[in-house]
């Protein structure tokens, strides 16, 4: 299972003053069970990338596929799609709006069709699989902190037992703690679950240390497409682009330039001790 964009491109706004064209001849394969993150400078079009995978937004031209079946025939069912491919957006708390936790969480299994009971017996499934404590099931979403909204929205999504995850900056406007648990929690459920999850970020750090896999998007257009390591050693064509690498790969590079045997491209800093004791040994 996958979901394969062959030469997308949208244009918003098309045959007006304002037209602009926001995706430009797109083409790539997420294969099912990847950990996959899409950076690029604010304008990139990252976040309108991700709203085509569920249907959310139409291309202007070009096919997408969902396990091989084109969302754009007649007939597709587009809410099925979205029950598979479920889309976190940023500040997902703007979209709590029940009266308690696990209500807001049954929204989507509702929708769905499930009774009442099947809806609690996911929602509450959902919740824990997010790390979000039983106590706090019946209280107002809106009493709750930050990182805890955050939870419950994402928790929302996984109610519908989606294939395929994808968080357009979910720890936007997060403390440094609030965003670790966050990226921490989701982690464990790509591991435990084997669902697909696509990251939109800013933070090179965070995409560094989870994905396997990073897009860079530069003006509508696929940039960059590899490994952390791969990407990151152009971390002077992201510089270009109003992005960068993350702050411990100019610090190998700057020792390696100074005489040190090592490889510049780790990309976390468990990968730069490593590699740094490896040299000294």
């Amino acid at each position: 299972m996958s979901i394969a964009l062959e030469h997308i491109n949208y244009v918003y706004s098309p045959g007006t003053a304002y037209e602009k064209q926001a995706l430009k001849d797109v083409c790539l394969e997420i294969p099912q069970g990847q950990f996959v993150g899409i950076i690029g400078h604010t304008g990139s079009g990252k976040s309108t990338l991700i709203q085509h995978l569920n249907g959310l937004t139409r291309a202007t031209s070009g096919r997408i596929l969902y396990e091989g079946k084109d969302i754009y025939e007649e007939g597709f069912d587009m809410r099925w799609l979205r029950s598979q491919v479920g889309l976190v957006f940023q500040y997902p708390e703007h979209q709590l709006f029940e009266v308690d936790v696990l209500s807001d969480v049954c929204f989507g299994p509702k929708n769905q069709g499930l009774s009442q009971e099947e809806c609690e017996e996911r929602a509450k499934e959902a919740l824990e699989l997010g790390g979000f404590p039983e106590k706090y099931y019946r209280q107002s979403p809106f009493e709750l902190s930050g990182g805890q909204k955050r939870r419950v929205a994402i928790a929302g999504v996984l109610a519908m037992r989606p294939k395929v995850l994808v968080l357009d900056e979910p720890t936007a406007g997060l403390d440094p703690k609030g965003r670790d648990e966050i990226l921490d929690q989701v982690e464990r459920l790509h591991k435990e679950t084997g669902m697909t999850v696509i990251l939109v970020s800013h933070s090179m750090e965070d995409v560094a240390r989870y994905v396997e896999r990073i897009i860079v998007m530069n003006r509508g257009e696929k940039m960059l497409d590899g490994t952390p390591r791969e990407v990151f050693r152009h971390y002077k064509e992201l510089e270009k682009v109003g992005l960068a690498a993350p702050q411990v790969t100019y610090v190998m590079h700057d020792l390696k330039e100074r005489g040190f045997d090592l490889s510049p491209d780790a990309t976390t800093i468990e990968e730069a001790a490593d590699e740094i004791m490896r040299s000294l040994s």
